[in-house]
């Protein structure tokens, strides 16, 4: 798989933060913003796939 670019414009108190956090996890910015979208990508199917095993089963 390729890599890509995408470039944000984002508030300096929000950048300010993901550094915090970044730091925090001896990341760098772009590493942390980029395991952070694909954790949430993985919790959205995850959340699809529990959904469509409760329709199957029946469960509410």
């Amino acid at each position: 798989m390729g890599t890509s670019v995408l470039s944000l414009r984002i508030d300096g108190e929000l950048l300010e933060r993901l550094r915090d956090h970044a730091a925090k996890r001896g990341m760098s910015v772009q590493d942390y913003v980029v395991r952070t979208l694909i954790r949430d990508d993985f919790d959205e199917r995850f959340q699809a796939a529990v959904e469509e095993t409760e329709k199957f089963y029946g469960v509410t």
